[in-house]
């Protein structure tokens, strides 16, 4: 028996881990990999069967990851910023999800034939698009900002307010009223105020009790993610021992009041969870997809998947156009948001959950929940997952499918620079805390952008954009290496730059800490002040296609420093003395270097001479 649970255990963690590598090396959605690797070391090869090697302790470790997960999304409900949102995402919540619901459970009642009480409670369940599924897409996509807002706030609003909406709903079928009217109003609804009731305050006041904590430094920076994390479970399972589904409000209601309040230390417990939300889908979307081998596959039947192709084509994109009518969406948003719309781990947990807890209660049908909602995830995260990009393509509601460069900091020596890529069409945006620094770019018809990238709004709006690469240029070497450091989680470390702070802070040991800043653009001694001297005294920046006779022609030019390589659809090579291997041009890339006064002119030679040649 322990063997097994050791087994299962090194199973779940190595198959998630590596669909979640996979996936993101080779641009996947990684949930269409997860369940694929629960499908098959559950019932294909018999080798995960968790409910059984795991008994009574399954349910509740289910139910913890979810609380956790559910906790991460009231996280993301920072009311300044949905404010910001507008209209439009008001809208896809508040009027499309009660509508969404509404179809949803017509639908499962008329096509699935079950009864009213598992149709609501599985129209409730599909309403949610879970952000950590939405989100990793949107990051590879290059969706424009105005589309991509839609679905982001869509997702991480309803992805609490779903599962809030599913809890509710199963603790209403869990009553009975259709045997025991006269209670409603006697009994029940008095109950699930006050159980709601205490709920919401169950989530407010730990978030108060902690911000008072923190911000008087009566918490240690060690115990703080541990104690959130710690509280989130305890009023998760007091909640839910008071009424089935108030856990789940509290743990909601919790997430939102620490955002809101901003306590200090609120950064390092988002960092954490980040890595804990990867690890807590792979595991529980693994041992969901596994578990399925329980008889739940065998009820997959005409029926179901007619609903799942009702739910995809029907449900969903009529549910869009009734909700947007009168918004300034145009026809491509609204036919791209009422198609995409994947559903992630919270619908899986809350099914797998609720659907048993149905059944036991009297409801036959609700048997079929489980099956139902997992046919639509399937579905939709295959079909969605897949389309995004070439849908969002054929809509024109992309930026660009090329590699994309944020310049930080608008002097004169990085305006050239951007405005020379952004001649040669490749995506660039220039990033300042003054508009007076951007205006030069502006005039050239450069991307540019108004941000500080150190708070969260900067962070979201460079999420929105075409943001691949990143060369800090300002001249506060810190506040390169802080901004390198805040972004290094989200962009990758090998690809984020800052000019060198100077020779002597890169020293391994005494300098900066490679943690603490980005990779050093070109040589250790290209400082700011180097680039701005070279500018200053003529400098500028050139492009040019990569040939074998322009390399020729070249190779004795000694009027010029080689800057950065740009492969078409691939990436940027930056040049770093940090590199390990340097990548050499080839033919067909296009190079940014820096030419001198008279490299400029021996530069237009070479480019005239390389045409003739290659034309004879």
């Amino acid at each position: 028996m322990a063997y097994d649970v050791l087994f299962g255990v090194v199973l779940t963690f190595g198959a998630g881990m590596l669909a979640q590598w996979v996936a993101w090396r080779l641009h996947l959605p990684a949930i269409v990999l997860l369940f694929a690797m629960g499908l098959l070391f559950g019932p294909v090869l018999g080798w995960l069967n968790p409910s059984e090697t795991l008994g009574h302790a399954f349910r509740p470790l289910v139910s913890m990851l979810v609380a956790l997960i559910v906790f991460e999304g009231g996280l993301a409900l920072d009311l300044r910023q949905l404010r910001e949102a507008g209209q439009g995402v008001a809208r896809l919540t508040m009027v499309a999800l009660p509508i969404n619901w509404l179809l949803g459970s017509i639908a499962a009642h008329y096509v699935a034939r079950l009864e009213w009480g598992p149709s609501f409670l599985f129209g409730a369940i599909i309403v949610v698009t879970g952000p950590t599924v939405i989100l990793p897409l949107l990051r590879s996509a290059k969706l424009q900002p105005r589309v991509a807002a839609f679905l982001r706030w869509e997702a991480i609003v309803n992805d609490p307010l779903g599962a809030i909406l599913a809890a509710v709903v199963m603790q209403v079928m869990l009553l009975h009223l259709d045997l025991h009217k006269q209670m409603l109003f006697v009994h029940t609804l008095p109950d699930m105020v006050v159980a709601g009731a205490l709920s919401v305050a169950a989530g407010i006041l730990p978030a108060y009790l902690l911000s008072y904590l923190f911000t008087r430094d009566l918490m240690p920076e060690l115990l703080k993610v541990p104690v959130i994390l710690t509280l989130a479970l305890v009023i998760f399972e007091a909640c839910t021992l008071a009424m089935e589904g108030a856990g789940l409000i509290a743990v909601t209601v919790f997430g939102m009041m620490l955002t809101n309040l901003h306590p200090p230390g609120m950064n390092d417990l988002k960092r954490t969870k980040e890595s804990l939300v990867v690890l807590m889908v792979s595991v529980l979307f693994i041992l969901l997809a596994a578990d399925l081998h329980r008889g739940v596959l065998a009820r997959l039947s005409v029926p179901i998947l007619l609903l799942t192709l009702v739910v995809l084509f029907v449900v969903r994109p009529l549910g869009i156009f009734l909700s947007t009518l009168g918004t300034t969406m145009s026809w491509q948003e609204r036919l791209f948001v009422g198609w995409i719309a994947p559903r992630g781990i919270v619908a899986a947990a809350v099914a797998g959950a609720a659907g048993i807890k149905l059944a036991e209660a009297g409801y036959p049908s609700a048997e079929l929940v489980m099956p139902a909602v997992f046919a639509v995830i399937a579905v939709t995260m295959i079909c969605h997952g897949f389309s995004l990009g070439p849908l969002a393509r054929r809509l024109h509601l992309t930026l660009s499918n090329e590699p994309a460069l944020v310049i930080l900091g608008g002097n004169a020596w990085s305006t050239d620079l951007a405005a020379c890529l952004n001649e040669e069409k490749v995506p660039v945006l220039l990033v300042d805390t003054t508009a007076q620094e951007l205006m030069p770019a502006a005039r050239l018809g450069v991307p540019v952008l108004k941000t500080e990238l150190l708070s969260a709004a900067g962070q979201e709006a460079l999420e929105e954009r075409p943001a691949d690469y990143l060369i800090a240029t300002t001249g506060d070497a810190i506040y390169n290496g802080m901004v390198c450091g805040h972004l290094a989680p989200h962009m990758g470390r090998e690809r984020v730059y800052q000019v060198s702070p100077g020779v002597a802070r890169l020293d391994l040991y005494r300098g900066l800490s490679r943690d603490a800043r980005g990779k050093v653009l070109g040589e250790p001694g290209w400082n700011y002040t180097f680039f701005d001297t070279l500018f200053s005294r003529g400098w500028r920046f050139k492009s040019y296609t990569v040939t074998e006779v322009m390399a020729d022609l070249l190779e004795k030019e000694e009027n010029r420093i080689d800057l950065l390589i740009v492969r078409r659809g691939t990436g940027i090579f930056i040049r770093s003395a940090e590199d390990r291997t340097k990548t050499s041009p080839a033919a067909g890339d296009l190079a940014i270097s820096m030419f001198s006064p008279e490299g400029q002119e021996a530069f237009t030679g070479v480019k005239e001479e390389a045409e003739l040649l290659e034309e004879a």
